[in-house]
């Protein structure tokens, strides 16, 4: 009987448990069934994930570019082995494709799974080819125009015919280029060390008369709109602006519409096709009015062609009032600014030779903390023109720390546009900051962009000794003179005289360091200069008395006597090709320092120079050595030879002007 009992109590609570489960079971399902929502699909690109990793980690400024080698033996450091570097690794690369074309029977082998066109050596059209449209379309998606013109000419050898709709894509490819190749996409380091100064250079005709470009539009059986659009870009892209005018006119005849683009390339080059300020804008208002006639909607390129021909037009201050009701205007219909907007803005408000403007405040007000895409090429002129004004027309600090905390905001700085660009921005920011800073405070943003970010150009590190000189810090000498070694810049006259100037005047405490490195510099100065004077180079340098005094004062502050005595051999030697003479400080050191090491033969060539220099204290030098030591005959004769007997015998005598 219990052991019934037991098996009915064990029945009944197993199925409670179950019952139990099912409860839980059926809740959760019920409850969780309602809260499933799939979220819609979010397009990735193949580098988000890489880009979420690079977010969590801090850009390092005292750590060299990713580029170069992360060592302090093989880090380039000066601006010409950080170009001549990076460019190297380049020309390894382009020496690669040309083995590869070279002979390409070697690499036919598959790489790659799909496989990778690059990977491929390029095919060489010559008159045996045969081509066909379809590689005719093909190289012009490839962007390849030489070999799009080859290939075009084959084919109008050959008379295949060719459709209205690829001639018009051959059209296309070449206006936008001018029937010339362009540097290939993966070529990043040539881009950026290309010279900054290309888009001035530019501004002039450029254009191919009677090339192809025109030959394939003439072609054409009845060109549309699209035809004379391209043809039309690219003579104003490269400054064919009269014919580009009688193209214009030729449309408006026929009734052909433009683009968009077309009218906004126009409207760039306003100020080639009309004299006068008040003839330009008015030109501006027409090509708009004839836009708004077609129904086209004015966009940023529309509001920056504006801006960019009002820039041109001069200082006048009605100029100005047409910049702000252009922009007034083309914001009022849904047009917002990009960086290049604000950047004909700054041209325009703030000329070199015009009134101070304080719009840039006005602008940064206006965008500060925003993150930026490129949205027309000019968007890279912003920061480099925005620091300039910062430093040479408004000298405001706080505003250029505005500036480069934006510059540093989101992916801002793709923006800073070049190397050259990057190279001009940062030298107005370190020049300001070197002048409008405490010192100490200069110092931490020089060991913070020096040399991985900046590298000082010889003006600018001349003004950062002169900045150290004139504080009194120096301490920091040694540094200053080790960057100018590491930055080759220790054959330039103006910045070797400065700092050892600025030695000899920041004369360091008796139980300072200071001294010794102070003698090491100059002597390194000394060894380093003497090298580049008597070699044959294209820039020879040239001594000076007072930077030769300078080296002697500071060798012989900590007692190297041997090599003070070595240049004032120099200074003896080529008086006549050595401009100025040296400070008397260091003749008179030099005299004492004879005197003290019983070295007459020294003192006597020391006064001897003295005497040949002209120096009024010559014979005060004269004096304390007859006084101080026992000259033999023959070293009295010599002395007397130099500043006479009356100036050795009078004690009142200072010069040998007074014999």
């Amino acid at each position: 009987m219990n052991a019934l009992n037991t098996l009915h109590v064990g029945l009944r609570s197993q199925n409670r448990r179950q019952l139990n489960i099912l409860g839980v079971i059926k809740q959760y399902s019920s409850t969780r069934g309602q809260d499933i929502i799939i979220p819609k699909r979010i397009h990735r690109s193949p580098t988000d994930i890489l880009k979420a990793l690079a977010s969590t980690v801090k850009s390092d400024p005292t750590a060299p570019h990713y580029k170069y080698h992360d060592d302090p033996y093989l880090t380039p450091i000066s601006n010409v082995a950080k170009r001549s570097f990076a460019l190297s690794k380049e020309s390894g690369r382009k020496a690669a494709h040309w083995i590869r074309a070279q002979n390409s029977e070697l690499f036919q082998h598959k790489v790659a799974y799909p496989p990778i066109q690059a990977f491929y050596p390029q095919l060489v059209y010559d008159d045996n080819s045969e081509v066909d449209e379809e590689a005719l379309k093909k190289v012009i998606d490839d962007v390849l125009v030489s070999d799009a013109i080859r290939v075009f000419q084959l084919l109008q050898k050959k008379g295949q015919s060719i459709s209205e709709s690829t001639k018009q894509a051959l059209l296309e490819l070449l206006c936008f280029y001018n029937c010339e190749d362009t540097l290939p996409e993966d070529m990043i380091e040539e881009r950026w060390f290309r010279h900054g100064g290309w888009y001035k250079a530019k501004q002039r005709k450029t254009w191919k008369d009677n090339a192809l470009a025109e030959k394939v539009f003439n072609s054409l059986d009845s060109p549309g709109s699209a035809a004379y659009c391209a043809l039309l870009q690219g003579m104003t892209r490269f400054y064919q602006v009269d014919r580009a005018w009688k193209l214009y006119k030729e449309t408006q005849e026929r009734g052909i519409d433009l683009t968009r683009d077309a009218f906004n390339s126009l409207i760039r080059v306003v100020c080639y096709l009309r004299e006068g300020n008040e003839n330009r804008w008015q030109l501006i208002q027409e090509l708009l009015t004839a836009m708004a006639k077609q129904n086209i909607a004015p966009n940023i390129g529309t509001l920056n062609a504006v801006l960019e021909a009002i820039s041109s037009m001069g200082p006048q201050k009605h100029v100005k009032t047409y910049a702000l009701r252009a922009l007034a205007e083309l914001r009022h219909v849904g047009v917002q600014p990009s960086l290049a907007t604000y950047y004909f803005l700054l041209i325009t408000f703030c000329k070199e030779r015009g009134p101070v403007s304080s719009i840039l405040v006005d602008i940064m007000d206006a965008i500060e903390g925003q993150t930026f895409s490129i949205k027309d090429p000019k968007d890279t002129f912003f920061f480099v023109t925005a620091m300039d004004i910062c430093r040479n027309h408004l000298q405001n600090i706080d505003l250029a720390h505005r500036v480069n905390k934006l510059l540093h905001t989101g992916n801002n700085y793709d923006l800073i546009g070049d190397s050259f660009k990057e190279s001009i921005y940062y030298r107005h920011y370190f020049v300001l900051l070197c002048n409008m800073e405490p010192l100490e405070v200069f110092m931490e943003y020089y060991n913070k962009l020096v040399p991985h970010i900046y590298i000082p150009e010889p003006a600018v590190m001349e003004e950062v000794i002169r900045a150290v000189d004139m504080n009194g810090a120096a301490e920091y000498f040694p540094k200053l003179w080790s960057d100018m070694v590491i930055f080759d810049h220790t054959e330039r006259v103006n910045n070797v005289a400065a700092i050892l100037s600025g030695m000899v005047r920041n004369k360091p405490q008796p139980s300072s360091d200071l001294t010794e490195k102070f003698a090491v510099i100059a002597w390194n100065a000394w060894e380093k200069l003497e090298v580049s004077v008597d070699g044959e180079k294209y820039r020879q340098f040239r001594w000076t008395g007072e930077m030769l005094g300078d080296i002697m004062l500071l060798c012989l502050r900590y007692e190297r006597f041997d090599q003070a005595r070595r240049v004032l051999t120099k200074l003896e030697k080529n008086q006549n090709s050595i401009v100025g003479v040296p400070n008397i400080e260091a003749l008179q050191l030099f005299t004492d320092m004879c005197i003290s090491r019983n070295k007459i033969t020294e003192a006597l060539e020391c006064i001897q120079y003295s005497a040949d220099a002209g120096f009024p204290e010559t014979g005060k030098l004269a004096q304390q050595l007859s006084g101080a030591v026992e000259l033999n005959t023959e070293q009295l004769m010599r002395l007397t030879d130099i500043v006479g007997q009356e100036v050795i015998q009078s004690p009142n005598s200072a010069s040998v002007a007074e014999q």
